[in-house]
């Protein structure tokens, strides 16, 4: 009897061993392959990361990524008239992040925006800066027109943005009414959306972000539908599929993104992403209005609109104080040399 139970207790643990080794098999082939993953990963987005370096007239001293408030410029280049060289900001859309609150405040700047740009006599569109002198004349332009630093930039042309969604697996947006637009290949296809929900890939994407003409809300309407891309493309990213997908994205990313972020401030921002939703963004939009001059078209911004931009920017940032707090501290003061007037009075 004794000997049966000495057995049957030897069976248990040999099968506790067995499946405590197997479980520890697991957990180190997860490991591997995360760790696999991870540099992979590393290798790739580091690639990214080696763009052309920028500076900023407005900025004393250097930003830290996830202590600091950063703002990044985003720009999408059309250069496939030009093949692959050169070309001109088709989309250009400011980004600020304030890592204390998690928020984010974006604004589409609209490529025909009338702007002066440095070195330049005539005012003219925005999105010449870019031709007339790359990166750095870009980040010029923009801070001059905002009195906004920019501490980053991301690019990306036609062909990335449709890798990126196409990797991601396609993104989900709600088209706001019927329309079509044009392909960006050659020859060209005629691409039909319709109004309610909508799974795009990469060349419907874009073509769904690219659209003005039908729109009848002309830039403003088409910077709605980048800004819902963008947050679609982060839901996707945002997914349980992107730790086993990871240095595939990253790979996309590599080949068609080019940024001035080194790889550890990448990967700082990347700890913010899983905590952001929808509510965590606001969308500035710059106001002003059609022209003509000289038989060509320009969007004039007004000034009144360009101020109050820069001061929400520039607040979000923390390089100004907002006008709430400004007036929450004078009414503050005045109540507190109230009181104290009172009481001398009383004392007297």
């Amino acid at each position: 009897m004794n000997q049966s139970r000495k057995m049957a207790k030897k069976k248990r643990k040999r099968k506790k061993r067995f499946f405590t080794k197997f479980l520890l098999f697991i957990i180190v082939l997860v490991l591997i392959f995360v760790g696999y993953k991870g540099v992979r990963t590393y290798l790739e987005l580091n690639k990214a990361t080696k763009g052309e370096q920028i500076s900023s007239k407005l900025r004393k001293e250097e930003v830290k990524i996830s202590k600091d408030p950063i703002s990044i410029l985003f720009l999408g280049i059309e250069n496939y008239s030009s093949g692959g060289k050169g070309g001109r900001t088709d989309s250009m859309i400011l980004a600020t992040f304030n890592p204390k609150d998690e928020t984010v405040k974006t604004m589409s700047i609209p490529r025909d925006t009338y702007v002066n740009i440095p070195g330049h006599a005539e005012k003219t569109k925005i999105n010449h800066a870019y031709a007339y002198g790359g990166l750095q004349l870009t980040v010029d332009t923009v801070e001059d027109f905002l009195n906004v630093p920019i501490d980053y930039y991301v690019t990306v042309d036609f062909k990335g943005f449709k890798n990126i969604v196409d990797a991601v697996g396609g993104i989900d947006v709600d088209v706001p009414f019927d329309f079509w637009e044009y392909t960006d290949t050659k020859p060209r296809k005629k691409i039909y959306f319709t109004q309610g929900k909508m799974h795009l890939n990469g060349k419907e994407a874009l073509a769904y972000s690219r659209m003005r003409k039908r729109d009848p809300r002309g830039d403003f309407g088409r910077e709605e539908r980048q800004q819902q891309v963008m947050q679609a493309i982060l839901a996707e990213m945002k997914s349980p599929e992107t730790i086993i997908k990871m240095d595939d994205y990253a790979k996309v990313v590599s080949d068609n993104v080019r940024t001035n972020m080194n790889i550890g401030g990448g990967l700082s921002l990347a700890k913010h992403l899983p905590n952001l939703n929808k509510e965590d963004f606001e969308t500035l939009k710059l106001q002003g209005h059609d022209d003509t001059i000289n038989g060509i078209y320009y969007y004039v911004p007004e000034e009144e609109s360009v101020n109050e931009i820069s001061s929400k920017f520039r607040v979000h940032l923390d390089l100004d104080q907002s006008s709430t707090t400004n007036t929450t501290n004078t009414e503050s003061n005045l109540n507190s040399s109230s009181g104290s007037s009172t009481e001398n009075n009383t004392g007297q």
